[in-house]
């Protein structure tokens, strides 16, 4: 057995390597989501030992007797200083355990910290990281590494509920969901529906997935000490009364009505169930339940029960008493439910996005994305040297004559740009005096919106008569011209195009419209 001495020494050093290997992960940079997950599981994996650790020592500062003890035998009185049986009968110890143990390793804590600091597949060489990869495993492929939320299940027991007013496609329950910061979840259905015990068990299992989902994506919050939290702020809230749409002497009057007439009555003379109290009374009378009773008065066995209970009076007392609780710990699970959904707003509304993304994508697309969400992430090559160059090169481009950029990030030549005329300013007062340098920017601009959105400011159409008209004076008169134009082909078409008549009588357009609608032809 070590020292206990050492042992503190040891674990204080382990605490102190610890911290050190947690501040490396925490500032590794995450450029995706999946190594930011993948990275806070390491984290989170790194505390708890530290936890333990800590415990550990602690417990060992708290034992006073075994500290004192292991002082006693390494210290020594004046008299016996040189006596060092106590270090050989340890070293026997040491020298023991490795020739028994030959073959251990010195630096076990050492290669523990290299596997927790490896960081996995950075340079995609690789190709079977992924399955091996634990953190990858704990979510479905609807999840995406935590990304989004896969409620289909719970949407579907939703849907399911007995007397639920609407069936809600899967973007209006996320909608639902969403509006979790705003009051408790589930205020839209009725009483009768949130004291079922299909209610119960839907909200049970949507609670126990949001809790695992914020496990799993954020391992690093202290989710159960939160969790704990708004579980003795509810029995506060609800000992309080502060939970009017679950009011328990409403709610439990209404279920154990809803509840007799869905279980029925025995008639243990019968022995058959009733659904409705007003068959049960008719049936008193009938000859059939009179044979009944008589024959069960002659009977010395007791009548059969399906229930299991021959009291019949306490059945309500005990039917209303646990309606009671699974009404508290629906409201519980509903409660809890909606602080869980407060912080998973933004990963919901990521989701809402997502699916409506998918419901627009064609079934090709959706293949093609599939086999690209397969394919590995490129490898981060690194460029920093590369960059660095490129960045003092562009820092060094000389560029006195202000001549336009290529696609190189480069000036171009100067005769290509006398060659395209860039060096001429053409203005455009339509374009609020916008200055196009060359003649085809020039040419190219009477079809781009900017010089669209001020001929519709100057009401009028932006149409080929105006091709080149770069001034609000000409284009305002241009439109008067060609307005008045129009008209003087409309007269000219009523009065040059000339009609006959039956008698073989020649008139223009307008003569014979008139005396047509006279009557005289």
């Amino acid at each position: 057995m070590d020292s206990i001495i050492e042992t503190q020494r040891q674990t204080h050093e382990e605490i102190e390597r610890y911290e050190t290997a947690l501040y490396s992960l925490l500032s590794r940079n995450q450029p995706t989501h999946e190594i930011k997950i993948q990275t806070e599981h390491k984290a989170a994996q790194v505390l708890d030992r530290i936890s333990s650790r800590v415990t550990a020592l602690h417990n060992s500062y708290l034992d006073e007797d075994a500290r004192k003890v292991e002082i006693g035998a390494l210290s020594a009185p004046a008299a016996a200083q040189n006596d060092l049986s106590e270090f050989y009968a340890r070293l026997v110890k040491v020298q023991d355990h490795y020739n028994k143990y030959p073959d251990a390793v010195a630096g076990g804590f050492d290669m523990e910290l290299a596997a927790i600091l490896e960081e996995g597949n950075q340079d995609g060489l690789d190709d079977d990281y992924e399955e091996d990869d634990p953190i990858s495993l704990l979510f479905s492929g609807e999840e995406a590494h935590g990304k989004y939320l896969d409620l289909y299940t719970n949407h579907t027991a939703y849907n399911n509920l007995k007397n639920i007013s609407k069936r809600l496609p899967y973007l209006q329950y996320l909608d639902i969901l969403l509006a979790a910061p705003n009051g408790l979840l589930h205020s839209e259905l009725s009483r009768e529906v949130r004291a079922t015990k299909d209610y119960e068990v839907y909200i049970q299992h949507l609670h126990d997935y949001l809790l695992s989902f914020v496990k799993r994506t954020q391992p690093l919050v202290d989710i159960q000490t939160k969790h704990q939290e708004a579980e003795v702020e509810f029995y506060q809230k609800w000992d309080d009364g502060e939970f009017v749409d679950w009011d328990e002497n409403k709610t439990v009057k209404q279920s154990v009505n809803t509840d007799g007439a869905g279980e029925g009555i025995w008639c243990s003379a019968c022995q058959k169930s009733y659904s409705k109290k007003t068959v049960y009374d008719a049936h008193l009378t009938s000859k059939k339940h009179m044979k009944a009773i008589a024959k069960q008065a002659v009977s010395e066995t007791p009548p059969q029960n399906p229930n299991g209970t021959q009291n019949i009076t306490a059945q309500p007392a005990s039917n209303a008493q646990f309606l009671k609780s699974r009404l508290r710990s629906s409201a519980l699970l509903t409660y809890l439910s909606t602080s869980l959904l407060v912080v998973l707003v933004p990963t919901i509304s990521e989701t809402k996005s997502n699916v409506e993304r998918r419901f627009s994508l064609t079934a090709r697309e959706r293949e093609q994305e599939l086999l690209e969400q397969s394919k590995p992430p490129p490898a981060p090559t690194n460029t920093s040297g590369d960059a660095a160059a490129e960045e003092e090169e562009e820092e060094r481009i000389y560029n006195p004559l202000k001549l336009p950029l290529g696609w190189d990030g480069k000036p171009i030549p100067y005769w290509l740009y006398k060659l395209h005329g860039l060096g001429v300013e053409y203005r455009c007062e339509i374009c609020s005096d916008h200055v196009y340098m060359g003649r085809k920017n020039f040419d190219r601009h009477f079809q781009e919106s900017r010089h669209a959105f001020g001929m519709r400011a100057l009401g009028l159409p932006n149409t080929k008569h105006f091709h080149e008209i770069t001034r609000i004076e000409d284009a305002l008169s241009l439109a008067e011209k060609l307005k008045q134009e129009g008209r003087h082909e409309i007269f000219e078409q009523e009065t040059m195009e000339e009609l006959e008549d039956d008698e073989g009588n020649v008139y223009n357009r307008k003569t014979y419209e008139d005396l047509k609608k006279q009557g005289l032809i």
